[in-house]
Formats: C-alpha cells, sequence, structure tokens
C-alpha cells in the first residue's frame, strides 16, 4: 500500500505558504516559488543581521568623530585619549552623550587629552 504521508505534506506547504504572506504575486500563493522566496528571504535576514551590526558601529563613529573635530580633535585621538585614560563607555553611548550633552561630551574630551598628554609625558 502506498504511504503519501498527506497531513504533515499539506501542513509542511501551507506553513511556507504563510511564512510568504506579504510577498508579491506567485511567491505569496504557489508553494515552489513561495519556498524559494522564503529561503533566499532567510539568507538575507541571517546575513543582514551582521550587516547592521557594522552599519550602526560606522554611524557611532561618525557622530563621535563629528563632535570631536567640532572641539578641534580626531576621532582616533579622542578614541586613544579615553583607551588611556581606562575610560569604559562603548562607542554607542559615546555617540549618544556627543549627540546630546555636548557639555558631557566636553568633559569627556578634557579627559581624554589629559591622558594623552600623561602618555606622552611618560614615552
Amino acid at each position: 500500500m502506498r504511504v503519501t504521508n498527506a497531513v504533515a505534506s499539506r501542513k509542511r506547504r501551507k506553513t511556507m505558504i504563510e511564512r510568504a504572506s506579504g510577498f508579491r504575486m506567485r511567491r505569496s500563493k504557489l508553494y515552489r516559488y513561495a519556498k524559494d522566496a522564503v529561503y533566499h528571504g532567510l539568507v538575507y535576514s541571517f546575513r543582514d543581521r551582521k550587516t547592521k551590526k557594522r552599519n550602526y558601529r560606522a554611524l557611532w563613529q561618525a557622530r563621535i568623530n563629528a563632535a570631536a573635530r567640532l572641539a578641534g580633535t580626531t576621532y582616533s585621538r579622542f578614541m586613544e585619549g579615553l583607551k588611556a585614560a581606562k575610560c569604559s563607555l562603548d562607542r554607542k553611548v559615546l555617540a549618544y552623550i556627543a549627540a546630546t550633552d555636548s557639555a558631557a561630551f566636553g568633559e569627556l574630551l578634557k579627559v581624554s587629552a589629559e591622558a594623552l598628554k600623561a602618555k606622552a609625558a611618560k614615552a
């Protein structure tokens, strides 16, 4: 006797069609095309979860650099000074401070400059 496993097959296909809802044309209606579209979408989502982290880091660096250059220094010198001062703020927080609180960022610039001077005097 031939067993078709129809219930499981129908469930698998129905799930795939549901995951493709919102896609355009036959990609949302026909199993063969929906499967390809969903798998392609999963590949993109995996890749872009990594890309999003890179993009945000670049954005934070640009914001910090812009605020640092207004104060007459560069991003790399500012970050070198913070590292020498053992300041453990990450770039996300630094970018937020740079964008919203210029007085606090000015204090961080002073800390960075003092640490760079101490580092130069030591060497």
